[in-house]
């Protein structure tokens, strides 16, 4: 078989919207949900590999956690990337580079809770992704801590999390990534950016992926 080198990634989104979902104990609380696992690969662009994702409810009077993978409806709103199942993700033949931010949300007593997981796909066989050209690369930016916020990037391409995470841009070129904590959040730090002032990142974008991550308590 012949060898194929560079690896490529290009930006998407996978977004779970609740279903209805009954509890059995009306003063159970949902305070959050987690995806599993919080990182696929697809080694190969094979639509039979797939990539198999949990939704776990947890929450509290009484502190419980719940497996509620089939009471989410899973959606891509990129079928040409990716086609989702009930949790499982296969990527479409033909053109399935891409980096795809998983969520899950539900409403539950007024109060929204999301949380994010990641699947990288590769095809080194296709030359507009980065890792297969020197004249584009993508920036990942992930959100952690225990907080909320969001970003954005100067050039635009960035917005998190009401989008994807990811971006490509013009190797060479220096993105601007500004943080805001949401309501009752704080700016922590940024990590992998080439500079740091205040809520602001800036890096030079390089060939490839790179990963950035922001953190709000």
């Amino acid at each position: 078989m012949k060898e194929v080198c560079r690896r490529c990634a290009l930006g998407a989104a996978l977004i779970l919207t609740a279903m209805n979902f009954l509890s059995c104990m009306h003063e159970r609380k949902l305070v959050s949900i987690t995806v599993h696992p919080a990182a696929f690969t697809f080694p190969t662009p094979d639509p039979a590999v797939q990539g198999v994702f949990t939704a776990f409810g947890n929450y509290i009077h009484p502190p419980d956690t719940r497996d509620i993978t089939d009471k989410v409806t899973w959606k891509t709103d990129v079928p040409q990337l990716l086609q989702i199942n009930s949790g499982v993700v296969s990527p479409q033949p033909g053109n399935v580079c891409g980096i795809a931010d998983v969520s899950a949300s539900m409403q539950d007593g007024g109060n929204l809770v999301i949380a994010y997981a990641t699947v990288t796909v590769n095809d080194p066989t296709n030359p507009i992704c980065p890792g297969g050209s020197q004249t584009r690369g993508i920036l990942i930016v992930t959100l952690a801590g225990n907080g909320t916020g969001s970003v954005t990037s100067v050039p635009a391409g960035i917005t998190c999390p009401t989008q994807a995470c990811g971006a490509l841009f013009n190797v060479g070129d220096t993105v601007v990534l500004t943080a805001s904590p949401n309501t009752g959040s704080t700016f922590n730090n940024w990590a992998g950016c080439d500079s740091t002032s205040g809520t602001t990142c800036s890096i030079l974008v390089p060939p490839g992926s790179t990963a950035l991550t922001v953190t709000f308590d």
